[in-house]
């Protein structure tokens, strides 16, 4: 496994695709491994790993957020918010993180939540003053609720390579993702103190009726998506579906899709899904020769051979995770340690859905984080804001994101409550 290591670490610090990095390093270790036979399976695995019909619904995620973003329903969201919250202090700060939570409960995708406020809320917080970097990092912050609020595509993709109840993780996201949504809500408290902002408009309860009855299609979504989850009209694989007609339909109640949006909408999803897919791929192969060299098993008789204290052994996975994080884009990450760490943390006794939320929000957290940042990156092309700024003022969301992904990893029955009332 050294060599393999070594052509990982050299190929990622080139600059190579992270697919291609997984697919040498796989094909590096199976040299190293030296059965030629192997090498007769290599394409077959490839394809073994994206033929999952758990995965179907990831194009659909990525297709409801290009016909979202066509649709004019960010727009809508926002005169909601304003008109509930603008006249707080800071309200089109605090309207960013609650767009960005209806937006999560839709997309299932950070990027997807990230470039959608990026077109509309940048123009607006610049109207108010608000400083750019703020509301870059803002914005970059509130877009890793995507993958933790369901529906989650972070949490599918979990749950093919785990086999633990994506219902259970849908479900056991909703109040880590609150929590994390509060805790945002705080940093922006003390954050807009420090700023000079114009005084929102007054509170009328009749602009707030006008604009709930605006918003109501694009409200009803999540409602009927997460809903729908809950109650089993249809499962979450499905939910991808439902996400996109759910997303036509609003979009033709506020008159703003055409038909003629549909190639631009499609091409972009089919690029967006092709560069997870071959992730998905070319990641197989490595993930398939450390099965075959029992790493995982090794890494796993290690850890529990060093100490057996759970609080520890938490804390040791909770700090690879970061490090991991900050140079590996999450997919890769989740392919390759998810058979690694799920084994120890069942033999300390967590509960697999419990530690599947943990696992999926650290990575997340690390879209948000430098040097890799993927949402970060994002966020910097379309807001044509510099990656500095905002890699500096991401830093206390970041903290306050950790805080609280530490608290969850000690508080089970918080993480479990609604799986648990559900009976899953």
């Amino acid at each position: 496994m050294t060599f393999a290591v070594i052509v990982f670490v050299i190929a990622l610090f080139a600059g190579v695709p992270i697919a291609f990095v997984l697919g040498l390093a796989g094909v590096t270790h199976l040299v190293q491994i030296g059965d030629p036979s192997f090498f007769n399976v290599i394409v077959p695995r490839m394809f073994a790993g994206m033929d999952i019909m758990g995965l179907t619904c990831i194009p659909f995620f990525i297709v409801a957020g290009e016909v979202m973003n066509a649709s004019g329903v960010t727009g809508k969201l926002l005169e909601f918010t304003r008109s509930l919250i603008g006249h707080f202090r800071g309200g089109l700060a605090y309207a960013v993180v609650f767009i960005a939570m209806i937006l999560s409960a839709i997309l299932g995708s950070a990027n997807a939540v990230a470039s959608i406020l990026c077109a509309v809320m940048i123009p607006e917080m610049s109207k108010d003053k608000y400083p750019e970097e703020f509301s870059g990092a803002l914005i970059a912050s509130s877009g890793i609720l995507g993958p933790v609020i369901p529906p989650s595509v972070t949490f599918v993709y979990f749950s093919v390579l785990s086999n633990v109840s994506v219902n259970g993780l849908f479900m056991g996201g909703i109040v880590p993702g609150i929590l994390l949504g509060l805790g945002f809500a705080t940093v922006i408290f003390f954050k807009v103190r420090k700023f000079d902002l114009p005084k929102g408009e007054p509170f009328r309860f009749k602009r707030l009726l006008k604009a709930t009855f605006q918003a109501l299609p694009a409200l009803l979504v999540p409602i009927i998506i997460v809903g729908g989850i809950m109650s089993g009209a249809f499962t979450p694989t499905e939910s991808g579906a439902v996400a996109v007609f759910a997303a036509f339909l609003a979009g033709l109640f506020y008159r703003k899709f055409k038909l003629s949006m549909l190639p631009g909408i499609f091409t972009r999803a089919a690029i967006a899904t092709s560069g997870i897919f071959l992730i998905i791929g070319f990641g197989n192969i490595i993930g398939w020769s450390m099965a075959i060299d029992k790493i995982p098993q090794a890494i796993s008789a290690a850890i529990l051979g060093f100490t057996t204290s759970k609080t520890l052994i938490i804390f040791i996975m909770l700090g690879l995770l970061v490090l991991v994080g900050c140079v590996m884009e999450a997919t890769a990450a989740m392919l390759i340690f998810t058979p690694v760490l799920l084994p120890i943390a069942t033999a300390i006794g967590m509960n697999p859905i419990h530690f599947g939320i943990v696992f999926c929000i650290m990575l997340t957290i690390a879209l948000v984080t430098p040097p890799v940042g993927m949402v970060l990156f994002v966020t910097s092309n379309i807001s044509k804001i510099s990656l500095n700024k905002l890699s500096g003022q991401v830093l206390p969301f970041v903290a306050v994101a950790f805080v609280i992904t530490i608290i969850i990893a000690f508080a089970e029955p918080l993480v479990m409550w609604i799986p648990t009332l559900l009976g899953i």
